[in-house]
């Protein structure tokens, strides 16, 4: 991989080819970068620059309906004749965005944590550190960076967008806003790091449920490691509320393959103790115990309706975002919505 991109970039030629976009996108080139802000804007230049037609590029100019105007809407697209004639703030809404308003809800407890993808620093020293000095491109890094690029890419489209980052509980709101500054009160709000403590999925969708009012469509990035029968009895409120949901379920690839020898000391990242275990022993049954949670939980998506994806922290960030908005943009064609 090549070093972080310089501030400036170089001179380059006509003939020269260009650097791929995906580039921006790796984790190990995004692990280099001190800065989250700095990190996010390389995020959002590959997956802006990787999608190419995007699904979601532009307004559709055919006008659906009207909403009543909440603080942060751009007051470009207020209705005025509506308000000359009611004394009532209108804004316009058009087919293609009356089905998106977005709430981005990241995982921060304790199990995101979790990384095993190791990468040198930008100095070319072989050590394998961060410039902030962490030793790995965690679930945690991978899901902030899954989320700031969905809010640029909900931001950029005319639409609003609010974040959520939680645990056992909501740790922070962000309201709902299309202002080009929300953007930047993400990444801030997103610049943190994870809490030791359990996930509480349940209680966390119940407290966000009871702020949103509207329908809008939640892009949930967590790894998931709560009872399945609680995850869906959660699911089963956002439905029934009216809201739709995308499910990201950020994992490592140690836990997906659990590649591990060596008899070792296994430690909870919330709570959960410490055992030494021979992973011989136990990796068949580990494997399908996970493929079996896994199962349950696209089976309760998709049981709803709701988008159910796996995204690897060893993976590109680009083409899982890219082929997750074309997926719901094919089917909201073909529901006529």
């Amino acid at each position: 991989m090549p070093d972080a991109p310089a501030d400036q970039p170089a001179p380059r030629s006509a003939d020269q080819p260009r650097v791929d976009p995906h580039l921006y996108l790796h984790p190990q080139t995004l692990a280099r970068l001190g800065s989250f802000e700095l990190r996010a804007k390389m995020i959002v230049e590959g997956v802006m620059s990787g999608m190419h037609r995007s699904p979601y590029a532009g307004v559709s100019v055919e006008f659906a309906q009207h909403r009543p105007y909440a603080p942060g809407d751009d007051i470009r697209r207020l209705d005025w004749k509506v308000y000359a004639k009611t004394d009532k703030l209108q804004i316009k809404q058009y087919q293609q965005e009356t089905n998106l308003d977005l709430v981005v809800l990241v995982d921060a407890s304790g199990s995101m944590n979790f990384g095993t993808r190791l990468y040198a620093d930008a100095t070319g020293s072989g050590r394998v550190v961060s410039m902030d000095g962490r030793p790995n491109w965690t679930k945690f890094d991978h899901a902030t960076a899954t989320a700031a690029a969905l809010a640029y890419v909900t931001i950029e489209q005319g639409d609003r967008v609010g974040l959520v980052v939680y645990a056992d509980e909501i740790r922070t709101m962000l309201p709902r806003s299309g202002r080009k500054a929300t953007w930047r009160s993400i990444v801030d709000l997103l610049s943190t790091h994870p809490v030791d403590t359990q996930t509480d999925f349940a209680r966390v969708m119940e407290q966000t449920l009871a702020k949103v009012t509207n329908r809008c469509l939640f892009a949930i990035v967590s790894d998931f490691f709560d009872d399945p029968e609680r995850i869906r009895a959660a699911l089963a409120r956002v439905k029934h509320r009216g809201h739709d949901a995308i499910l990201l379920q950020v994992l490592d690839r140690a836990e997906t393959e659990f590649p591990f020898d060596d008899p070792a000391r296994f430690e909870g990242l919330e709570h959960d103790g410490v055992l030494r275990l021979d992973p011989r022993a136990i990796r068949e049954d580990y494997l399908a115990a996970f493929k079996g949670h896994i199962d349950a939980l696209r089976k309760a998506a998709r049981s709803f309706g709701f988008d159910h994806q796996v995204v690897s922290t060893h993976d590109w960030l680009g083409p899982p975002i890219a082929a997750m908005l074309a997926k719901r943009n094919a089917v909201i064609r073909r529901s006529g919505r």
